[in-house]
């Protein structure tokens, strides 16, 4: 509905075409439209029903606005809207309900503004004008040479490990030390903690992408995401735990797309169970970080998600992370469960609880709050690594699996150990 149009699509389409419930709207938008340009008489009398009986049986104009007064359901008329609306269609709506949440919604939903009655011609004009200049932005790719994307995916080996605190520490990393344009695309549906981390609401954008994948483009990303800082977008979605997700992927890879377009950089946050479901995910992604603990849970996934990843996306670079690692206190010793899972540590981020817990009380990324940190330290080197891998795929060169996977991490001898440990002290 709010794609970028381009003249010359089949068709002769009007500039503007208004639908609006009251007299009072009506005299006040005419005068206006004149000014721009545009014929009076595209100002019809009715609200959004009439304008989708007109528009299922005629072409939709480039600018569309319509009134809400007299609709009881807003999303669900503006998606039926959407439904006779051609591609390029920029939609402004009017209503008179003051609400910060129905405005986010529809704005969420794809259309261009919200205008709250009563209306005034200032207020009309700056909103035209601004719908006039979609058409006037420059198309993606339009003189401009390609842009380098980096997207990293952070995947957890067990629940728990800290990959959503790499994942948004990274994106608020990129985004303000190396000021790079960032987006943060939380995948965790039902449970994800990235707005929550930075202190935001999560908007409806996710969900709406999930239920409506056709509807997704530069627009939709632009009204969808919620913006963290200059440089960072977050999307993620807090959707009940009743309704189970529906869908085959395709909207999380058209998502992706638009990513690499209007950002240089992309940070997921892939739960394990969605890298299973969904493995074309990977298909363009650069650089994989993989979190764990030195436990021998985590070796074991490790040493799967690692295999996973050599088989289903050879391309992409594994950067295994150690995080929350004390001293003397882990299940596996470094060395041990380096040898387990058949590549090195990349990096080691050690555990500061009182760190994570000022973080926490502030809506703050790990390393927003807490700056002079080991931890900060230590994330910002791996920001850097994954900035320096550039477009770069392929392995790291680490020696290859030679064994089955019992014989990669023997699960039996590390327990014999820990079971011999109080026999001997006895």
């Amino acid at each position: 509905m709010n794609a970028p149009w381009k003249p010359g699509l089949p068709g002769n389409r009007d500039p503007f075409a208004a639908y609006v419930c009251d007299d009072t709207t009506l005299d006040q938008l005419r005068p206006v439209i004149i000014e721009m340009g545009w014929p009076p008489e595209k100002c019809n009398k009715g609200g959004l029903r009439n304008a989708v009986q007109s528009l299922s049986i005629s072409a939709s104009p480039a600018i569309l606005m319509v009134d809400l007064s007299e609709s009881g359901d807003p999303l669900n008329d503006i998606n039926a809207l959407a439904e006779v609306c051609e591609p390029g269609t920029v939609v402004i709506a009017v209503g008179q309900v003051n609400d910060v949440r129905l405005y986010r919604d529809l704005l969420a939903s794809g259309i261009h503004d919200y205008l709250l009655k009563p209306l005034t011609a200032a207020q009309l004009r700056d909103s035209l004008t601004q719908a006039q200049m979609v058409f006037a932005a420059p198309k993606s790719g339009e003189g401009a040479a390609p842009k380098r994307h980096i997207t990293t995916a952070v995947v957890g080996t067990r629940g728990g490990v800290g990959a959503s605190t790499l994942a948004t520490s990274l994106a608020w990393l990129f985004s303000t030390h190396d000021k790079m344009p960032t987006a943060l695309f939380d995948l965790d549906v039902h449970f994800g903690t990235g707005a929550l981390t930075l202190d935001l609401e999560p908007g409806r954008g996710l969900t709406d992408a999930i239920d409506n994948p056709s509807r997704i483009d530069g627009l939709f990303i632009e009204r969808a995401m919620i913006r963290a800082n200059d440089n960072l977008a977050i999307l993620s979605a807090e959707a009940p735990i009743g309704s189970p997700l529906m869908t085959d992927g395709s909207a999380f890879v058209q998502l992706e797309e638009e990513f690499r377009h209007a950002f240089e950089m992309t940070v997921i946050d892939l739960p394990r169970n969605m890298l299973i479901n969904f493995p074309h995910l990977l298909a363009d992604v650069n650089v994989v970080v993989v979190a764990t603990e030195l436990t021998l849970a985590s070796a074991r996934d490790a040493i799967r998600i690692l295999a996973w990843l050599k088989t289903n996306a050879s391309h992409v670079r594994p950067l295994v992370v150690a995080n929350r690692v004390q001293p003397g206190m882990g299940e596996i010793s470094k060395a041990d469960f380096e040898a387990s899972i058949e590549h090195k540590i990349d990096f080691v981020v050690p555990f500061d609880l009182k760190a994570a817990t000022n973080a926490a009380k502030l809506g703050q990324t790990f390393v927003d709050a807490n700056p002079s940190s080991k931890v900060s330290s230590v994330l910002r080197a791996l920001a850097q690594t994954i900035i320096s891998t550039g477009e770069e795929s392929g392995s790291d060169g680490e020696p290859k699996a030679k064994a089955s996977l019992l014989g990669k991490l023997d699960l039996k001898g590390l327990l014999a150990k820990k079971e011999k440990a109080p026999a001997q002290a006895e």
